[in-house]
Formats: C-alpha cells, structure tokens, sequence
C-alpha cells in the first residue's frame, strides 16, 4: 500500500487524476476482489530515451485502472539512434551517451515493472546487428539483461498467453497476423496506428491488436517521421485472452 499512495499522492503533482483517498478507495477494493484471470498490460514501443515523460503515468494508471495482473513490453525498448542503419542526426548524442540516458529511463520502467515479457523490436537489434555486420561473434554481446540491468525481464521473440500470440510486428500488421495464423495477435512497431479487430468464422474468433506507442514525437530521433500520420499514444489490456482494449491518450 506505501508504494502505491506514495506513487499516487497528489501532494506537489498537479498531473494527478485522483486524490490519494480515492486511490487508496480502488486499492482496498482491488485487494478484495483480485481477479483470477489473466489481465495483461501491453505497454507500446518506447524507443528509450525518445519516450514522452507522461506516458509512464498513463500505462501504469491504465496497469491499476484495469486491475492487471502481468505486464508485456511489446518491443523497441530502446531508440539506438546514434547506430541506426538510417542516417543519425549529426547534432545528437553520441551513442555512449545515448545508451547511459537510456538506461536511466528503462531503470524506471523496470522498478515499477519489475517482472515483465519484453518482445524484441527491430531497434532493440541494432547493437547485435551491427556486431554482425562487423564481423564480431555473438559470445562477444551481452545479453539485454545484462546492458539495461533488468534481470527480471524476459527478452523473448515472441510469446503466447491464453492462444494470443505477442510480438513486435515486423513482416505485418497485428489483423494481418490473426488472419493468416487464424490466432489472436497483438503486435507494436507502426507508431501510427492503434486499433482491435475481430474476425469471426462458423468455428474460429480471433483479433488483431496494434498498440500504439509511447514515443515523443518532437524528439531528434523522430524527426524522419515529421511529415507522417500522427502518432498513435496509447497501450492495450488483454483480459482472459478474449477481451481486447485500446486504451488511448487524450492529447
């Protein structure tokens, strides 16, 4: 309860929604009533340090909103901007400094999330990547854990709870994946959309889920994507494996 009303006082934090009383109301009834199924929270892209500052109150408020019981990272962690394979910006970090400012970011995502499935996202790869491209072994890398201090996480490809398959979303599109492996999916990646949709059969139902995103678009590393469609800024909650939520910021 201490890290709860603490995290939530309202004592100094004009941002917060609710009081503390009121919190601390939903707390108590929460600890009655905690839910036997699966409530999952899938946190979008955040592109680490390039993620906006208020997107960590929104998905932790939707993480007690929902009463969600296990958390999804769905990939893209980090931005890795300064050794894109696109061109970086000449006036950024370096990528030492870069790492270490990221590191600090992704160090509050893991003290609240301590216990987490990470998909890997493609930004996530281009240490390794460019490793590879250099010639220098993989006994060489570390491992994610082992760079980001988050020894609790579990950085897989993809992963699947109650038949929905989560990962990052490259080669296609959360409702494109559900079609074609006739399974529930939940997917990251495009910033731009965020949508749930269901295909239904005489003998099958299953849905697609993109995200959303949690990353600051007025950032350098942004910057390529200034002439696209608006950012999509929100996070899902998976409940049972059967409902499916869109939950959006109001920007």
């Amino acid at each position: 309860m201490k890290k709860f009303t603490e995290r939530y006082s309202d004592e100094g934090n004009p941002k917060v929604r609710l009081n503390e009383k009121e919190y601390e109301i939903i707390y108590n009834y929460r600890e009655k009533t905690k839910p036997t199924e699966r409530r999952i929270l899938v946190i979008g892209d955040l592109h680490c340090p390039f993620e906006r500052e208020d997107y960590f109150d929104f998905c932790l408020e939707t993480y007690h909103k929902y009463n969600c019981n296990q958390t999804i990272f769905i990939g893209d962690i980090l931005d890795s901007h300064a050794y894109s394979y696109h061109e970086p910006d000449p006036n950024g970090m370096s990528a030492g400094d870069e790492l270490e400012l990221a590191k600090k970011h992704v160090a509050k995502w893991y003290k609240q999330f301590p216990i987490a499935d990470v998909t890997i996202g493609n930004h996530d790869r281009l240490a390794s990547r460019k490793a590879f491209t250099g010639g220098i072994p993989k006994q060489w890398i570390k491992s994610y854990n082992d760079v980001l201090n988050t020894p609790n996480w579990n950085w897989v490809e993809s992963v699947v709870y109650d038949n929905v398959l989560y990962e990052h979303g490259e080669g296609g599109q959360a409702r494109t994946k559900a079609k074609n492996n006739m399974m529930s999916s939940v997917c990251g990646h495009t910033h731009t959309e965020a949508y749930v949709q269901f295909f239904v059969g005489k003998k099958y139902k299953v849905f697609g889920m993109q995200v959303g995103c949690g990353v600051d678009e007025k950032s350098y590393a942004a910057h390529y994507a200034k002439n696209f469609k608006r950012q999509a800024i929100g996070c899902g909650v998976i409940i049972n494996g059967e409902t499916a939520i869109n939950c959006m910021m109001n920007l």
